[in-house]
């Protein structure tokens, strides 16, 4: 964020004041990168299919052993060997590739 502003102060303002603003600017943008390099570095990845394991979903179509449920808006087909009908609340508990493998709650 402060990269534009030292560009649109390099724009705006008059001199010396444009080239005053700009290394402000400029230097508080390193600084500002420097922060966030550090603060994300050694966070682990959270995304992938993975991630779904222990969340609940809602049954979209019956789970007799393999039908369809919603979780965060997407629609997954899933596997339940104790069966599911729709609207029913169920957890993942594993996945078999794109399949999510689920159990009633």
């Amino acid at each position: 964020m402060f990269f534009v502003l030292a560009f649109v102060l390099l724009i705006v303002l008059g001199s010396p004041w444009n080239i005053v603003g700009f290394g402000i600017c400029f230097i508080l943008g390193i600084g500002e990168l420097t922060f966030w390099s550090r603060k994300v570095r050694g966070r682990p990845v959270a995304v992938g299919a993975h991630t779904l394991v222990g969340r609940e979903a809602r049954v979209i179509s019956p789970c007799r052993p393999e039908g369809q449920v919603q979780l965060d808006g997407e629609i997954w087909q899933a596997r339940c060997a104790a069966g599911a009908d729709p609207g029913d609340s169920v957890r993942v508990v594993g996945r078999d590739r794109l399949v999510l493998v689920v159990e009633r709650v």
